[in-house]
């Protein structure tokens, strides 16, 4: 996760961070037992509820004052919000009418009315689609303790027949903030590609995330489709990125006097923290200005989406990794490989990089507790692993663990809290204990963090960073502002900034997907 400096928006950057579950791990020999700690545990209203006032079920109508509150949570901000009287005009976007936009449209743009390319502000995607019947159902999301049904929409994104901005008005600025991720590329090319087929002939790249908005030394990079063509086929950013930046009112006056009216911020929660923060300034100072971001973090932890772009990548690259500690593992006696992936807070890529490549024999996620010594440790488990098979391959992200490491109490330049090195940790752990059982083993450590991160994008992630690029731009032609484009239920939707930067998402110990997880590497509790 990135973010601006806590003291740039202090307000912003002080989200709170979930609770981590608990809950311990599937064990094939205490599955009776395991299912009575969730029964007890899990009957209880979920985070749903959590981000509602209070609710008083005992109200008849409690369901449609929830649906009521749900929906003006949701409504995404719109530029006639604090300009009333903004024109709107035909929509120059329409894939049936290819001659080139100029000039001499100023004052009304050519039309289609016969193609049924647009999508309708009323169009709305289901944010939740699993009925559960019961709070002990696996992986259950209730909003009241009988888990009633509620339907739950959000805006459906894509082109509106209607915009709100004359293209060769437009002045847009791309930035990419915190740090890289698969996918950075792909997305900054859509957008320009998207906004040229608009009319847009003023686009620039800001460098180096947002201090590329104060310092001086950095100019602004003019981008075009022709600057743009190939750079999806490299890792990185050509734009760079950074963590950190000036404050917000320096920032937006930036923008204004570099004439800037459409902002796209690629970033994680910090980024979007401050993307909501220069949304906010904007309003309170009654500028005609759209800033839209696109959810950036390989960690896959923003709230609300299927998944965010980089995380297929990550996934898939991971193997690399994986396979390379199993044949290390595999081929030395006692030998046992150690691979660390990314996932300060939450597991996901731990959790589907073990499920892919079912060379795991341990997998330990932030999410999920966990002892390294004792008789139900992971350093026992070892041992058990080593005298049944002759080897074990262990996948650890990087924010597993961190009760059993000294805290350092330091920052980097986003805010985000310096991990300690779990992954070496346990390497130095594994081979103490069985130095000192008198069977020393051969243990391998992986780090592929940097390798991951560098990476171009796979055909998944390619796709995805494409249709957020499109959507973010039709969302800000569209007029609206203080949004971010996401996947939901494989449809793209727009969500309000703040509901998807409240709290880094999670894992859920008793999902589904979890428990394929710990049926694929068989391990039992480590508590």
């Amino acid at each position: 996760m990135d973010a601006l400096s806590p003291a740039t928006i202090p307000a912003l950057l002080a989200a709170p961070t979930t609770a981590r579950a608990d809950h311990s791990l599937l064990s094939s020999v205490s599955f009776a037992k395991r299912s009575r700690r969730i029964r007890r545990r899990k009957i209880q209203v979920r985070a749903e509820a959590a981000k509602q006032a209070a609710i008083d079920f005992s109200d008849p109508d409690w369901k449609s004052k929830y649906e009521s509150d749900f929906e003006a949570r949701f409504r995404i901000p719109h530029l006639t919000d604090v300009i009333p009287d903004a024109a709107s005009y035909p929509s120059t976007f329409c894939l049936k009418m290819r001659s080139p936009i100029s000039s001499e449209f100023a004052e009304g743009y050519p039309s289609d009315e016969a193609w049924n390319g647009y999508i309708n502000n009323n169009d709305r995607v289901l944010l939740k689609v699993i009925r559960y019947s019961s709070p002990t159902s696996a992986g259950a999301e209730c909003i009241d303790p009988n888990c009633s049904w509620i339907e739950q929409w959000v805006h459906r994104a894509g082109p509106r027949e209607k915009i709100y901005f004359k293209p060769e008005e437009v002045k847009a600025a791309i930035v990419t903030c915190g740090g890289l991720c698969p996918g950075l590329n792909d997305v900054i090319r859509q957008i320009v590609i998207t906004l040229e087929i608009y009319g847009v002939k003023q686009i620039v790249g800001i460098p180096f995330g947002y201090r590329g908005f104060s310092d001086t030394s950095l100019a602004e990079m003019p981008l075009s489709r022709k600057v743009v063509q190939n750079i999806h086929l490299s890792g990185g950013s050509l734009l760079g990125v950074s963590r950190g930046g000036p404050t917000v009112t320096d920032i937006v006056e930036s923008m204004e006097e570099r004439g800037i009216n459409m902002l796209f911020v690629l970033g994680g929660n910090g980024t979007h923290a401050g993307a909501n923060a220069i949304h906010e300034e904007c309003r309170k100072r009654g500028l005609k200005i759209a800033v839209v971001g696109v959810p950036k973090t390989i960690d896959n932890d923003i709230l609300l989406m299927d998944k965010t772009f980089g995380f297929d990548t990550a996934v898939e690259e991971a193997q690399r990794a994986i396979n390379s500690a199993y044949i290390e593992a595999h081929s030395a006696y006692r030998g046992i490989g150690i691979v660390k992936l990314m996932g300060r807070s939450s597991g996901f890529i731990a959790m589907q990089a073990s499920l892919a490549s079912g060379q795991i024999d341990i997998c330990l996620i932030p999410e999920v507790k966990f002892n390294l010594h004792g008789p139900h440790g992971v350093l026992n488990h070892l041992k058990y692993l080593l005298e049944r098979k002759g080897s074990a391959v262990v996948c650890v992200a990087e924010g597993a663990g961190q009760d059993l490491l000294q805290k350092t109490n330091a920052t980097d330049a986003s805010g985000n809290v310096v991990l300690g090195d779990i992954g070496v940790h346990i390497q130095q752990e594994v081979k103490k204990f069985f130095k000192e059982m008198g069977h020393p083993a051969d243990v391998k450590y992986i780090d592929p963090t940097y390798m991951i991160r560098a990476c171009r994008a796979n055909a998944s992630d390619g796709i995805l960073c494409t249709v957020l690029g499109q959507n973010a731009v039709h969302g800000a032609f569209a007029g609206y502002s203080g949004i971010t484009v996401g996947i939901c239920n494989t449809h793209y939707a727009y969500f309000p900034i703040p509901e998807v930067i409240a709290q880094p998402k999670v894992l859920d110990p008793n999902s589904r997907m979890w428990h394929r997880c710990l049926t694929s590497t068989g391990q039992p509790d480590f508590i």
